[in-house]
């Protein structure tokens, strides 16, 4: 159970860190939004070949093919784009043009050498150069209104078959390099929060290692600050593209891990039979898919179906369950499919994943309110159970009778009278070492009945004898437990045969539970046999293990042939 200073703690931080999390969300969707373009494109096509007269505006290259799927040996190859420029730039504000391509490769616009990104079909010579992210800026003399062509010159030495153009953009040169500063310091800050939250929530599990979800929530928190990381490293990393497959492998490992925890995670919020079969399942789809990996965004696009079509089914369950929060969840992954048809993947693939962490976050943020609420309720119920059990030793009926008791043998038996007023200061001194405490060394409980013990032997004048096997002295258990038993078949047992009463406590234990067996020999009362109505002290037992071990214990009372048979089990 969380202590209450961290509680508050939690209540401080997660408020400030969710609403922080909703203002990143909002700005990345609202950069998500298209501008109106300034230019339109048509389709690139290629060639395989070297000849300067490619790069002119006026070629005729309707006979080139429209893709090119295998280009060996680092030869160079030519792509030609129209381009279609739907308004003049300002005379101080030049276009520019933004390229996502594999290779290095020479940039001609209508003709005119504008850029050079490495050494196209040098690349065995010359080694590594270039970078798979550029910008050039546009000559305003060649950007009038109207049709005009970009032409790459490129090799493609260690990726032979990627030979796309992945992204161009057309627009004013200094938005290009601008956008890209603003996007990626919006993004990393988005980062930064679940950098923050991933190291809360770790802590957080650190101090109370059984919360798994916290954990898990953690993880994944980690994860997306990660994923943003490798995504947007392009942005002050200069990567050759060479190394871009491997920052997609990277990238594919971080979303196979989202992919399955995500999933998992609302698992344990809304917990169904056969999770273990299914999530088997689950996980082999997910290793099929991440290793036939053809198409990078076909296998990230295919792993994030399969991650929101498991947990919109989960959520889906929770919601017919009628479990607390799973509607609120449910909106947020259905918020997800509008978001993916109207924004590019890269974009929809972080805003969706962001509007399911909050759903996880909100559903973490329930369970800390119930945690909180119980703890609440714990602290009350553990000054009550305080004071019942001071009560339970200062009830007037036990005190007078106790009294009436040292009376007599103070004038019968002065010294039998000194010791029974040592053994009822005995008690009383036990009891007030415990009344403050959750849980006590099983010695202390077991001195408190043997006191309890000495004190009824003068009051009733009845041999009592107490027995152990087996007993652990490093275990505690709940102050108060055995002292109630003893009660029990002191206050609803009469003495066998020579005015005896015999008590024994057993202690057993295992890799799944522990268990203490207290046996009463003694002759019932009738009237206690076969009783239902649960009792006092009973009800004082029940509460202080529940109190302990919340549901993890088992109790039972009963008759037996020798008398009575009580049986406290704590489960693992």
């Amino acid at each position: 159970m969380l202590s209450l200073h961290v509680l508050k703690q939690m209540k401080v931080i997660l408020r400030p860190l969710s609403f922080f999390l909703f203002i990143c969300l909002m700005l990345l969707v609202t950069s998500c939004t298209p501008e109106r373009s300034i230019s339109k494109r048509y389709r690139t096509v290629f060639k395989i070949g070297d000849q300067s007269e490619w790069a002119t505006k006026a070629f005729n290259d309707q006979n080139w093919d429209k893709r090119l799927w295998f280009v060996p040996g680092g030869q160079v190859f030519w792509s030609r784009t129209k381009i279609d420029i739907l308004k003049a730039p300002d005379s101080l504000k030049p276009f520019g043009v933004y390229l996502h391509a594999y290779g290095e490769y020479e940039v001609f616009w209508d003709g005119e050498l504008i850029g050079k990104n490495g050494n196209p079909g040098q690349e065995a010579t010359l080694g590594k150069v270039g970078k798979m992210w550029t910008t050039y800026r546009i000559p305003a003399h060649l950007t009038k209104k109207g049709a005009h062509v970009l032409a790459l010159r490129s090799s493609l030495l260690y990726f032979p078959d990627h030979t796309r153009i992945a992204q161009l953009e057309i627009d004013y040169y200094d938005n290009l390099l601008t956008n890209q500063t603003i996007e990626s310091s919006y993004m990393h800050l988005f980062a930064g929060a679940f950098l923050i939250a991933f190291f809360y929530f770790l802590f957080l599990f650190l101090s109370d290692k059984k919360e798994y979800a916290t954990l898990i929530f953690g993880i994944c928190c980690f994860l997306f600050f990660a994923l943003i990381l490798a995504e947007f490293v392009k942005a002050y990393l200069p990567i050759h593209y060479s190394q871009h497959v491997e920052r997609l492998k990277v990238i594919g490992a971080l979303m196979f891990g989202i992919s399955f925890l995500i999933p998992f995670y609302f698992s344990m919020q809304f917990p169904f039979r056969k999770r273990k079969l299914l999530f088997t399942i689950y996980a082999g789809i997910l290793l099929y898919i991440f290793l036939s990996r053809y198409v990078f965004e076909l296998t990230a696009n295919n792993m994030v179906l399969s991650m929101w079509l498991f947990s919109f089914g989960i959520v889906a369950f929770g919601v017919y369950k009628k479990v607390k929060g799973a509607r609120i969840v449910l909106l947020t992954l259905l918020l997800y499919v509008p978001i993916s048809l109207v924004t590019p993947f890269n974009k929809s693939l972080f805003v969706g994943f962001s509007l399911i962490l909050l759903g996880m976050f909100y559903l973490l943020s329930l369970r800390i309110k119930e945690q909180r609420l119980a703890y609440e309720t714990s602290l009350v119920q553990s000054t009550r159970l305080r004071l019942e059990l001071l009560k339970k030793n200062i009830q007037p009926h036990f005190l007078m009778n106790t009294l009436t008791s040292l009376i007599d043998w103070v004038e019968e038996t002065p010294k039998k009278g000194v010791l029974f007023i040592e053994a009822l200061a005995k008690e009383f001194d036990l009891f007030n070492q415990i009344e403050n405490e959750t849980s006590i060394p099983i010695t202390q409980e077991i001195a408190l009945c043997r006191a309890h013990l000495e004190i009824m032997e003068y009051r009733k004048e009845i041999n009592y004898y107490w027995e152990e096997e087996g007993i652990d002295t490093q275990q505690k258990i709940p102050p108060g437990i055995l002292h109630t038993l003893l009660e029990n078949g002191i206050t609803h047992s009469l003495p066998l045969e020579g005015n005896s009463i015999r008590f024994k406590l057993i202690y057993e234990s295992n890799t799944d539970y522990k268990c203490y067996t207290f046996l009463t020999f003694a002759t019932p009362l009738r009237q206690e046999i076969g009783t239902k109505k649960e009792g006092t002290g009973l009800k004082y037992i029940k509460a202080r293990l529940t109190e302990s071990y919340h549901d993890k214990w088992d109790f039972s009372s009963g008759p037996v042939d020798h008398g009575w048979k009580n049986t406290v089990k704590i489960y693992s």
